[in-house]
C-alpha cells in the first residue's frame, strides 16, 4: 500500500468520525425548538381566546341594542309623551337576562322629550353595563 492510499483511507475514516459524531442534534438544541414551539403555540392560544372573548362580547351588545331600540319603538308607537321619570323594563334575550332601565327627561321645549336607554346584563354575581343610547321624542 503506497503513502497516498494509506492517507486517502485515513482521512476518509476521520470523514466518517467526525460525521457519525456530529449526527443528530443534542438535547439542548431539542429543548430549545420544543420551548420556540410552546411559546409559538401558547400565543396562537391566547389570541384564539381574545377573538372568542370580542365575538361573545360583541353578540351581547348587539342584543342590548335591539331591546333598547324595541323600547324606544314602543314609545314612538304609543303616540303620547312618555311622563317624565325612570322606569325598568326585563328584556330576555338568547338566554341572556338583560334589563332596560329609561331616563325620561323635559327639554326646554315642552313639545319634545329626551330618552335615555342603558340596558344591563343581570348575572346571578351582580349586573354588568353593556351599552346606552339616546334619543329624542316629539309630541305627535
Amino acid at each position: 500500500m503506497t503513502r497516498m492510499t494509506r492517507m486517502i483511507r485515513t482521512s476518509s475514516q476521520q470523514q466518517q468520525n467526525r460525521r457519525g459524531k456530529t449526527a443528530g442534534f443534542t438535547l439542548i438544541e431539542v429543548l430549545v425548538a420544543l420551548s420556540i414551539v410552546a411559546i409559538a403555540l401558547m400565543a396562537g392560544l391566547r389570541s384564539t381566546d381574545a377573538l372568542s372573548r370580542n365575538a361573545s362580547r360583541q353578540s351581547t351588545q348587539w342584543l342590548a341594542q335591539i331591546c333598547a331600540e324595541n323600547e324606544f319603538t314602543k314609545l314612538r308607537l304609543s303616540r303620547q309623551m312618555p311622563p317624565v321619570g325612570v322606569s325598568t323594563i326585563s328584556c330576555p334575550q338568547a338566554n341572556l337576562d338583560l334589563r332596560v332601565n329609561l331616563n325620561v327627561q323635559p327639554t326646554p321645549n315642552p313639545n319634545f322629550r329626551r330618552i335615555d336607554a342603558s340596558v344591563d346584563w343581570v348575572t346571578p354575581t351582580g349586573t354588568t353595563p353593556v351599552l346606552q343610547l339616546a334619543t329624542v321624542l316629539g309630541r305627535y
